[in-house]
């Protein structure tokens, strides 16, 4: 298998000329943020991401976690690297310096995040959920609970999770039956079972913080009546060190198609009568407002997740190209010469152009959201704030549904161009792949995400976040045709006719929302699957523009410059035309599929 490099000159473009990176360090907040920082960070991330990380990958899948008597153990190695990985500080380079972190910028912080998922996505979804577990105690822990657990989780020496699906309760949260009983001392004790908690249990840390919903006595029945409770695996005592152990233990690890290496436990809680019945553990916030706590940490896992695609998705192509160049088979169809190596072969090019433009537009995309949420939380003005917000909760849906079912395409193009030895576990090709085959699932299917585009999104406020989206990539076609250079203009046009696909279909479902509901939801996927093909040609255009400034300036990496151009122009002409088929498909409603009701299933 080819080592993993970092595509540190792709990131820095987008960081710079998609997500607003120099921009962005102009703000107080992100004064420290120079660009040889930047710079600095990135080369020990790559570092770091390509020596130490990367080569546990293919252990990590071979030898999966074990669970024993003492709980879980992580494969070899993994303990050793994590310890690097805390005391270099790479947990905390986007959290608050309050709690220990560097409070840099999402911007800079999610290339140093796309190199860890790339070079071992196992190794990733740790401190992935320990970010979001943050984000959310940042939020709605009291100021004693803040004091105990943050720094020691910012630092990465304890570790998080999100406790949130039961055997009975997987999507729909309204079916949770876990129960918190109040203590007379303002504690609560805990019961019920989780499935599928990543990293529920590990020996990486000494610590591990759980959030979990559960409902209290007197909660009123539905989502509305979920609480979320923070219930370490260990107590802490008033000092700050480890006291008893919980009721809080892995009872079984699943066997899993990938991520073998990321335990995905079964958690029991208070099955084993420690304290006389129940985990202790501490209410988070307001009673009854557990589910929209969660949801902070969830838009942070969500868009961590369709990162996660990305990096697959880089990875993948990183392998593929490296066979291309390598495996010699027949002739070559234009000159003749024998014996060349497959990447002579235009579909082998076509492929390999595939994965990389296709990449290159989700890893734009997802910085640009990343870039949102930065301004979000440190713009001066108010309302630019709630703008910025407003347009990163718009995107992440995008990001998460885009970048996932991208990452398994792209993945499966690379075990494609592998031919016959890509369906060989040796080449680890097919590793990617089945690693990336959960990430159109957990944190949201690509369903709950399009649904989520569809009626919280674009029809809260009746369309308004969407339309300075669309005047936006609108303005991004006017500056493509003023250029007067041709390969911009037919990417203008490409991206015209895609943009009044978007807003056509768009206008259809709010038409139809309230008339026509079951056929609205049976657009939504294809209708997210436009936003996708629209929101990847608008980054890949901007970068297009920034590129072509470059080359007629003369300045700076001009193959760089002129391959980024040439993939731009590829994207467009590959990907844009499917919008329209796209589209037709949202219009088409759910006719065919209610005519019949569930007789259309009958054999």
């Amino acid at each position: 298998m080819s080592d993993y490099r970092a595509p540190i000159k792709d990131m820095r473009f987008v960081m710079d000329e998609i997500a607003g990176f120099k921009e962005l360090a102009q703000l107080p907040a992100f004064a420290e943020a120079t660009p040889d920082l930047a710079d600095a960070i990135l080369d020990e991330a790559a570092k770091f991401a390509g020596e130490v990380i990367a080569p546990l990958n293919r252990i990590g899948d071979q030898q999966g976690c074990q669970l024993t008597a003492a709980g879980v153990t992580t494969p070899p190695g993994w303990k050793a690297a994590y310890d690097q990985y805390r005391e270099a500080g790479w947990n905390g380079i986007t959290l608050p310096a309050e709690f220990g972190g560097q409070g840099l910028p999402n911007t800079l912080g999610i290339a140093a995040k796309e190199m860890l998922c790339a070079a071992n996505i196992s190794f990733s979804l740790g401190p992935l959920l320990t970010t979001g577990a943050v984000e959310a105690l940042l939020t709605c822990a009291s100021d004693e609970l803040k004091a105990i657990y943050l720094e020691k989780m910012v630092s990465g020496e304890w570790t998080g999770t999100m406790n949130l699906t039961e055997p009975q309760a997987g999507s729909d949260l309204a079916l949770i039956r876990s129960r918190a009983e109040p203590q007379a001392d303002g504690s609560y004790r805990v019961f019920g079972q989780k499935i599928f908690i990543t990293y529920g249990d590990h020996d990486m840390t000494d610590n591990i913080v759980h959030l979990v919903l559960a409902r209290l006595p007197d909660a009123p029945p539905g989502v509305k009546g979920i609480s979320m409770f923070l219930v370490p695996k260990f107590l802490v005592n008033a000092d700050g060190s480890l006291g008893a152990r919980n009721d809080a233990y892995c009872v079984s690890l699943e066997h899993k198609l990938g991520i073998h290496a990321s335990p995905t436990c079964v958690m029991a809680y208070g099955d084993n009568g420690n304290f006389g019945g129940g985990a202790i553990g501490h209410l988070l916030g307001e009673a009854n407002r557990g589910l929209e706590y969660m949801f902070i940490m969830m838009n942070e896992a969500r868009l961590g997740v369709g990162l996660q695609g990305v990096a697959l998705g880089e990875r993948a192509y990183q392998q593929a190209l490296a066979y291309a160049h390598e495996r010699q088979q027949g002739r070559d169809a234009l000159t003749g010469e024998a014996l060349v190596s497959i990447g002579k072969h235009p579909d082998i090019r076509r492929m390999l152009l595939l994965m990389k433009s296709r990449v290159e537009a989700a890893r734009a995309l997802t910085y640009y959201t990343s870039g949102l949420l930065d301004r979000a939380s440190h713009l001066e003005d108010a309302e630019e704030r709630k703008k910025a917000l407003y347009l990163a909760e718009f995107m992440i849906p995008i990001v998460k549904g885009g970048g996932t079912e991208m990452g398994i395409e792209v993945t499966s193009l690379g075990i494609q161009i592998h031919g016959g030895m890509g369906f060989i576990e040796e080449t680890g090709a097919a590793q990617h792949w089945r690693d990336a085959r959960i990430t159109t699932i957990y944190e949201g299917t690509t369903g709950i995400q399009a649904n989520d585009l569809l009626f919280r999104k674009l029809m809260r406020d009746q369309g308004a976040t969407a339309k300075i989206v669309f005047g936006e990539i609108h303005a991004t076609v006017k500056a493509l045709a003023a250029s007067g250079k041709p390969e911009l203009a037919g990417i203008a046009q490409k991206l015209g006719v895609a943009l009044k696909m978007w807003t056509d279909s768009s206008e259809w479902l709010a038409a139809n929302a309230k008339s026509n509901l079951a056929g609205v939801l049976t657009a939504a996927v294809p209708y997210l699957n436009l936003a996708v093909i629209v929101c990847n040609g608008w980054m890949m255009a901007r970068a297009a523009l920034a590129a072509a400034a470059y080359l007629e300036q003369g300045t700076g990496d001009q193959p760089f410059y002129r391959a980024k151009l040439a993939s731009a122009r590829f994207f467009a002409d590959q990907m844009l035309p499917q919008a329209i088929a796209c589209a037709e498909t949202v219009k088409a409603g759910d006719s065919d599929i209610t005519a019949l009701g569930d007789a259309v299933f009958a054999g």
